[in-house]
């Protein structure tokens, strides 16, 4: 690997993500209530299967690579996501004083989890806030929209969970929110990045109107030990 986000899981694990790291100097991971993803020094089948044995649980676990990879038979393939890498090369843009941003706790645990979901920006669970810097927009007490950050890798920012309520659409809520988390990571001299699936045209048109622009394609490999 040429650049630390061919291989963003395990850079994150060994860098900005290693205080929530698991495993050893060849595979390494997260717990399962934080993260699903993977990350490997060489995405190899000796690495795999070395993952295999130390995984300590069966929950899907995520992996990813430029390329599809053959798994050893003892990993189950449960389907390859197509997504693209963009990584933000834009200012940092006057983010508007409304709607107003709150930082997200535990206490707002449940609706996050039932936003996502109902919305699936990919995937969160029960410890995901771990990552740090979530921040959401609320109607009331009812939480409509929010976006935080996951994989850190060295000194670049993935900007995540970026989510909508479907009743809340068409009103800036995911820009305002971009633009919020693209401002914070530049702030820390740090990179924005994000992934989003090939096929998610929406999306994707919206993050290169913000200043995104991709910088390659990887797969996604959700597997299951066998």
């Amino acid at each position: 690997m040429e650049h630390v986000l061919d291989n963003p899981a395990w850079s994150a694990l060994i860098s900005g993500n290693s205080n929530l790291a698991h495993g050893n100097d060849e595979v390494k991971y997260f717990d399962a209530a934080v993260s699903p993803f993977v990350g490997m020094k060489e995405n190899s089948a000796d690495h795999l299967l070395q993952l295999h044995d130390l995984l300590p649980h069966n929950s899907p676990v995520i992996f990813i690579d430029p390329v599809e990879k053959e798994l050893p038979a003892r990993w189950n393939i449960l389907r390859k996501i197509h997504c693209l890498q963009m990584i933000y090369k834009g200012p940092a843009t006057p983010v508007a004083s409304t709607p107003e941003l709150v930082p997200l706790i535990d206490a707002h645990l449940p609706q996050m989890l039932a936003l996502t979901k109902l919305t699936n920006p990919g995937p969160f669970a029960e410890r995901t806030i771990d990552f740090g810097h979530y921040q959401g927009i609320f109607d009331g007490e009812r939480l409509v929209a929010m976006a935080g950050q996951r994989i850190h890798a060295f000194n670049y920012a993935e900007i995540s969970a970026v989510c909508t309520h479907p009743d809340y659409l068409g009103k800036g809520y995911a820009r305002h929110l971009l633009l919020f988390q693209a401002n914070r990571i530049m702030a820390a001299s740090e990179i924005p990045y994000l992934h989003v699936r090939k096929d998610n045209y929406r999306a994707i048109s919206v993050y290169e109107s913000l200043g995104f622009e991709t910088r390659r394609e990887l797969y996604f490999h959700v597997m299951q030990k066998g």
